[in-house]
């Protein structure tokens, strides 16, 4: 038995994903991973069996090459399992995945967009049997995002919402995905030890010890595509809410939005997929005199988000097993930078283990012969 996963986005955050189950073909490698098993569930259990992408150095060409070709610049630390090489990435729709700006960077960076039909994605879904489907769509790119969301409810399989488009964050579509049986894990993935978990937690710690925060920013720099893109900033809009309220959810009463500044900084092409974090916090300590911290993290930036995504597949599909319905609260609480409920990292962490060993329902139950019903 394995979980059979698709993939829609084979970029630098699908690469590190990819590699990352070569890693841990062996069950008996643990080093890494926040939860070795969920349920069941190890991560040498997920498999890849579909691929989309848009760009013409994938689509058609197999996951275990595709992962590697430009413009990802992914750290490579680990072959990908062999299996791979008979999966081809299939062509998926265009709609608002690629900003304007995009095409006209170098060759290496630039997009070129495959000369493909797009597939019928629930056919491709029901026809490889797949269980949940990994969403790395582009900041920005609402519109495919919601194409690959409604798939999924068309074909019946779970989902894992990685980017900040707001899905199982909004009622509507939590509405449907709990209509038609479906789970999901949502919105925007946060990074395993990254600028937004980091941030949250000083926030938190210096509110408990009696600091009042005046000012915070977080400001992030990096050279892979996900900075490329959002070098457009009128497709940030999201990314910038998610992340801002991931961190004011952690205080009792919220900044003023002139006192708090969180977001993308800039692209600088040869940082390629290291992402630094410059974190300021300004605060009143005892008797009003001043503290204030400052940090520098440096991540790969992808390796990063593998490391949670792991646990988001195995939640979506522990909660398919169970016949659960709708957004997976304790997961995406624990996981995800937005998800419907916010919660102190804490509480998440506790929510999360609960579900883990849990063999109830934390989301209404459905009888899973209606699942992809309308």
């Amino acid at each position: 038995m394995s979980i059979r996963i698709a993939i829609a986005g084979v970029g630098n955050c699908a690469s590190a994903l990819v590699q990352g189950l070569g890693y841990y073909a062996s069950q008996e490698r643990t080093a890494g991973l926040i939860f070795p098993r969920i349920g069941s569930w190890h991560v040498a259990d997920i498999e890849v069996v579909v691929a989309f992408d848009v760009d013409a150095r994938k689509v058609r060409h197999p996951v275990s090459e595709a992962i590697f070709s430009a413009p990802n610049c992914a750290l490579r630390f680990h072959e990908p399992p062999a299996y791979t090489e008979a999966v081809l990435v299939d062509m998926g729709p265009v709609h608002d995945g690629i900003a304007h700006h995009m095409a006209e960077y170098p060759d290496d960076e630039a997009f070129r967009i495959a000369a493909a039909a797009p597939v019928p994605i629930a056919d491709r879904l029901r026809e490889t049997r797949t269980d949940v489907l990994v969403s790395y769509m582009p900041v920005g790119a609402d519109s495919a995002a919601k194409a690959y969301a409604a798939a999924c409810l068309d074909a019946g399989v779970a989902m894992v919402n990685c980017s900040p488009t707001f899905i199982a964050s909004d009622p509507q579509w939590a509405t449907r995905f709990t209509a038609h049986g479906v789970p999901i894990v949502g919105d925007d993935v946060k990074s395993q030890l990254g600028a937004t978990i980091t941030h949250r937690v000083l926030a938190r710690l210096a509110e408990e010890r009696g600091v009042r925060i005046r000012h915070m920013y977080q400001l992030n720099v990096g050279g892979n595509t996900d900075f490329l893109n959002m070098l457009a900033r009128d497709r940030l809009k999201s990314k910038k809410k998610s992340k801002t309220d991931a961190v004011q959810s952690q205080l009792a009463t919220p900044l003023p939005n002139g006192d708090i500044h969180i977001g993308p900084s800039d692209y600088i092409r040869w940082l390629h997929d290291n992402k630094i974090c410059f974190l300021r916090i300004e605060g009143d300590g005892f008797g009003g005199v001043g503290i204030d911290l400052e940090i520098r993290l440096s991540v790969q930036d992808s390796p990063n988000s593998a490391g949670v995504v792991v646990d988001a597949i195995r939640c979506a599909m522990l909660a398919r097993e169970r016949g659960q319905a709708g957004p997976v609260h304790a997961a995406s609480s624990y996981l995800m930078k937005s998800p419907p409920v916010q919660q102190t990292d804490e509480d998440a962490r506790r929510a999360m283990s609960a579900f883990v060993e849990s063999s109830q329902s934390d989301t209404p139950s459905v009888d899973q012969r209606q699942v992809g019903a309308p």
